[in-house]
């Protein structure tokens, strides 16, 4: 089996922490791992890719970013990558890939920066549960 892919999130964003719930409700493989952009296990992992974050991006960061086989995706290509793995209806997202990818990342970035006026923001990094800590770096 291969290692499991490693979404990185803003782990005090509302809009983000529904999309990692909504990643576990559809991965009934399990194939998806999860550690918030903030953590030392993030940190440490764009590091070992050769991604390290600059201050600035852990003090406000942006994006959702996909860890897979070896390689980092980042912005709208970590959202279609993640959708395509999903499988199933998800895979419909696929048709993204049509777009131009200024376009994507102009879209993709419209909204990370909206994010917290948006959908909210917490104090803290979220907490999985019991039950979900295992899927969590």
């Amino acid at each position: 089996m291969s290692a499991p892919a490693i979404i990185l999130f803003d782990g005090v964003c509302n809009l983000c922490h529904g999309f990692v719930q909504f990643v576990i409700r559809h991965d009934a493989a399990g194939q998806f791992r999860f550690a918030a952009l903030q953590s030392e296990a993030a940190r440490a992992l764009l590091a070992a890719h050769g991604q390290p974050l600059a201050p600035a991006a852990l003090a406000d960061p942006t994006s959702v970013i996909l860890v897979a086989n070896g390689r980092v995706y980042t912005h709208s290509a970590a959202v279609l990558h993640i959708a395509g793995r999903l499988g199933g209806v998800w895979r419909l997202a696929a048709v993204g890939w049509l777009l131009p990818s200024g376009w994507r990342n102009a879209v993709y970035r419209f909204v990370a920066r909206h994010r917290y006026r948006w959908f909210g923001r917490q104090e803290s990094c979220m907490v999985p549960t019991p039950a979900l800590r295992g899927r969590f770096l």
